[in-house]
């Protein structure tokens, strides 16, 4: 039996840009599986598989022995940012972050749309964008604070009658039925930076939607009748499902926040009409209820629809705006840039995206680098030991809170 001290818990890394989430928990079971510290942890769950009876051990005999790792709600390739980790015991913890409160700063970048309403996608549409201001995005900033509804855009994970949407979007074909709004919370929202046009250095995606995509973006986004209003509605998601690994456990399927993904209980009945509806920011055909519910929220802001870039708009030089948002789970910010674009008689993408803080973690104050996973265990070993002991004596001290409630 050992008896070395077993080291687990919660902790969080900084996500970089261009890998998943689930890379990241593959990239830390690598670094944690042969080092020192873990392992008294790898011991004690080799000698608890072995205690267990041989039919037991038949059923996981080719289960791979990883140190048990998970994280706290998905970030997208492209962004950045805190990752909540959970490490053996921690893993049961991770479900509290992904109902937690999120803090993003974002750049939007005007005057273009693409399919999955960042600059990884592929373009749909262009429009103007020589008249958005600052002014303009502030007032239109008050439609998106407070509680909202809001859909997912059509690449995330959300399923419809047992399809992901991002299923729909890659075969071009439109959702057969409506993406429920969910309702979100943003308790804050703010333009930290203005971005002229030619100051900065994000750009327009270059690779175009093929035809057939297009034709179908333009009616499911009715891009091509899009009014100053967005429906400040896209669909809350949810990154509302962690996702851990080793130790011969399942996976629960991903889901996505932010720009996590969605898992929907059960497939929604095909309305009575036979309307198909679809994204974010998808203005419903006139005279329908939602496109009433909409235009009460809305009713404060004015601006030209979008149409095609015009002469006077310097094509390589579309103006920006940082964002930033303190946030409830299951929004999307990519969502949140789309619908924005939109809301100013532009169109718009998600260019940047830094989670800057998620629960009790944040950057630049505890969260580990992940260049320390580089520079090996004696680099990330005694920060990775110090939050974990922090987490583990931050949970005792709620778990006496909680006694105290119950009590009272």
């Amino acid at each position: 039996m050992s008896t070395a001290r077993i080291v687990d818990g919660v902790f969080a890394i900084a996500k970089p840009r261009s890998i998943s989430s689930a890379q990241v928990v593959r990239d830390l079971q690598f670094a944690f599986k042969p080092s020192k510290l873990f392992a008294p942890w790898l011991q004690a769950e080799k000698e608890s598989r072995e205690s267990l009876k041989k039919s037991q051990q038949r059923r996981r005999r080719d289960k791979r022995l990883n140190v048990k790792i998970g994280h706290g709600g998905t970030l997208d390739p492209l962004a950045t940012g805190v990752l909540i980790i959970g490490v053996g015991t921690g893993t049961k913890q991770l479900e509290r972050f992904l109902k937690c409160t999120k803090v993003y700063d974002a750049v939007l970048l005007f005057g273009v749309a693409t399919d999955t309403y960042d600059e990884l996608g592929k373009v749909l549409k262009r429009g103007p964008f020589a008249h958005v201001t600052r002014e303009m995005v502030e007032n239109a900033l008050a439609t998106f604070r407070g509680q909202i509804m809001q859909r997912p855009p059509i690449f995330s994970a959300r399923r419809i009658n047992g399809k992901h949407l991002y299923d729909y979007a890659r075969e071009g074909t439109e959702v057969p039925i409506e993406i429920e709004e969910r309702p979100v919370t943003v308790e804050n929202l703010e333009i930290t930076e203005w971005l002229e046009s030619g100051s900065h250095q994000y750009k327009w995606p270059t690779e175009e939607a093929v035809v057939e995509k297009k034709e179908v973006a333009e009616n499911v986004l009715h891009l091509q009748d899009a009014t100053m209003g967005s429906e400040t509605a896209n669909s809350a998601q949810r990154e509302d499902g962690a996702y851990f690994s080793g130790s011969g456990h399942k996976r629960k399927r991903p889901n996505d926040d932010e720009d996590d993904v969605i898992a929907l209980d059960k497939p929604t009945s095909r309305r009575k009409d036979s309307r198909h509806f679809f994204m974010s920011g998808a203005l419903q055909p006139s005279g329908s209820d939602d496109n009433e519910s909409s235009a009460t929220q809305e009713s404060n802001l004015t601006a030209p629809e979008p149409e095609l870039a015009t002469p006077q708009d310097d094509l390589s030089h579309p103006p920006a705006v940082r964002l930033r948002m303190t946030v409830t789970s299951g929004f999307y910010v990519r969502s949140l840039c789309h619908d924005l674009g939109k809301a100013v008689g532009s169109l718009g993408i998600m260019s940047e995206l830094v989670r800057t803080r998620q629960g009790d973690f944040e950057l630049e104050r505890n969260v580990l680098a992940y260049e320390d996973l580089k520079n090996g265990e004696e680099s990330w070993g005694p920060k990775v030991e110090s939050m974990l002991d922090d987490w583990q004596d931050g949970l005792q001290g709620r778990k006496v809170t909680e006694a105290k409630q119950t009590d009272e």
